[in-house]
């Protein structure tokens, strides 16, 4: 953590709001958001921060990607700072998760920092505008120059059964944009939502998502960004950045799906799960999600340990890189992973790099050590952690 972000800005950031944890989440996409807005302040943000070092990049997925370091679903759910994160050292981003209707999420308070644990506890219940309001202004930005994730979720409001409708009605209102999909099935902040991680439920979901894929990839649903911008996931992400979807663009191929998965789970239940998303043709498996255990908490914040929702931060270093390491070894690597969950410094990337992962994710690492983190990592990776192959499974 740069000495400037610890002296002089976390300590404003934790005191805005009276200490609430979300003002500060809130005022800070809203403060890069007007950032974009300011002539030459995105490209000043990516003279100290942007600039990637050579041999970062990698296709995963059939998805070329700058930097194997990314932004986590959860920071900024609705895309409203999309121009600010490439500058910043993110070589790819993932918004939402976003439901089929807009929704408010849980009352507030509703987020937690555990500071002496380097945690975070959050029971946001998947609060966005919905899926038609992110498609709309993703249609307005334009091509973003690097891959763009799309993490999709059921509706509070929808019941379990009717689940799968909820999901194909994000991914068909948002197909056109994103370069890849991932299936939140294990938020524990959403009633039931966990069911959908068994077998049964999980099939069914799966199979639904991939006919209606299928089909908007042959309609040509996939193949473009608006009316004036070219010609689909290769031309917003890759023509002018190098990254982006190089299996997309016109040519009928599906684009990748993923599946988020808990870290609570056991290696039973993932091998289960594994098996489901193998028969699916699963692109790839997004481990982990927040956990609802409270292990490895520091005795300062035993009394915010009994706030309800997902634990985050250092206490999944451990569980994120065993999962990661499982879910490699049960694969033989023929499946892709994005690693996500506990990484608070470089070699905490570099960690679940060697476990199996072909990508990562940061969120929570970002509060505790700020945007110098996304730096630090690239570097590191590149210097150790350079793919042996052009590519990575696709």
């Amino acid at each position: 953590m740069s000495s400037a972000y610890r002296t002089l800005v976390r300590p404003v950031l934790y005191r805005l709001g009276r200490g609430d944890a979300e003002v500060a989440h809130e005022q800070t996409l809203h403060g890069l958001r007007r950032l974009t807005r300011v002539p030459g302040a995105v490209s000043a943000l990516s003279r100290s921060y942007g600039a990637l070092p050579a041999g970062l990049a990698r296709t995963v997925f059939g998805v070329r990607f700058p930097s194997p370091v990314g932004l986590a679903a959860g920071m900024d759910k609705n895309g409203i700072a999309l121009p600010a994160w490439r500058a910043l050292g993110f070589g790819f981003v993932e918004v939402g998760t976003v439901t089929a209707h807009p929704q408010p999420g849980n009352e507030k308070p509703r987020l937690f920092r555990l500071v002496e644990s380097e945690a975070v506890i959050n029971r946001m219940g998947f609060n966005n505008l919905g899926s038609a309001a992110l498609a709309d202004r993703l249609a307005a930005y334009g091509p973003l120059g690097y891959p763009l994730g799309i993490s999709i979720g059921k509706s509070k409001v929808t019941p379990i059964e009717d689940a799968v409708e909820d999901y194909v009605t994000s991914l068909r209102r948002l197909y056109r944009f994103g370069d890849y999909f991932a299936v939140n099935v294990s938020s524990p902040n959403t009633p039931g939502l966990r069911s959908l991680q068994d077998a049964g439920h999980l099939r069914e979901l799966l199979a639904a998502l991939h006919t209606e894929a299928a089909a908007l990839a042959g309609s040509g649903s996939g193949s473009g960004f608006g009316a004036t911008s070219g010609s689909g996931a290769e031309s917003r992400s890759g023509a002018e950045s190098g990254s982006g979807a190089e299996s997309g663009s016109g040519s009928g191929a599906v684009k990748p799906i993923l599946v988020k998965i808990a870290p609570d789970l056991t290696e039973a239940a993932i091998d289960e799960l594994l098996g489901v998303c193998t028969d699916a043709g699963v692109a790839g498996i997004i481990a982990t999600n927040t956990t609802i255990g409270r292990e490895a908490l520091a005795p300062a914040d035993q009394a915010l340990a009994a706030e309800a929702g997902g634990l985050s931060g250092r206490p999944l270093t451990e569980i994120s890189a065993k999962t990661v390491a499982h879910i490699h070894a049960e694969t033989g690597g023929a499946l892709p992973i994005i690693g996500v969950g506990g990484i608070l410094d470089p070699s905490d990337a570099a960690r679940l790099i060697d476990a199996g992962a072909s990508l990562v994710q940061l969120y929570t690492g970002l509060i505790y050590r700020g945007p110098g983190l996304v730096r630090a990592t690239n570097r590191l990776l590149a210097a150790n952690h350079r793919p042996a192959t052009p590519s990575t499974p696709s």
